[in-house]
């Protein structure tokens, strides 16, 4: 119980890194070295793995990954919107 409640925790945390990233696009109004491949593959990454989740029934890895699929789109979106 222990390691599931650590795993929770753990990849809540890592999925809100998206976040200041996409913050910064959207105040910046700028993309600049922004890798947006990268995005891409995040966002297709984490919308896999909470499908996977969704699958499994697994809470964890469903309340990591779904923060982490809004966040990564999050950035994939504005750093095409706002791509030089």
């Amino acid at each position: 119980m222990l390691i599931q409640i650590l795993a929770t925790v753990l990849g809540i945390m890592m999925s809100l890194a998206y976040y200041p990233q996409a913050y910064r696009i959207w105040k910046n109004k700028s993309a600049e070295n922004v890798s947006t491949a990268t995005y891409a593959i995040f966002s297709v990454g984490t919308t896999t793995w909470l499908i996977y989740g969704f699958y499994l029934r697994d809470l964890p890895i469903i309340l990591s990954f779904l923060l982490g699929v809004i966040g990564s789109w999050a950035v994939l979106a504005l750093s095409i919107i706002y791509r030089r």
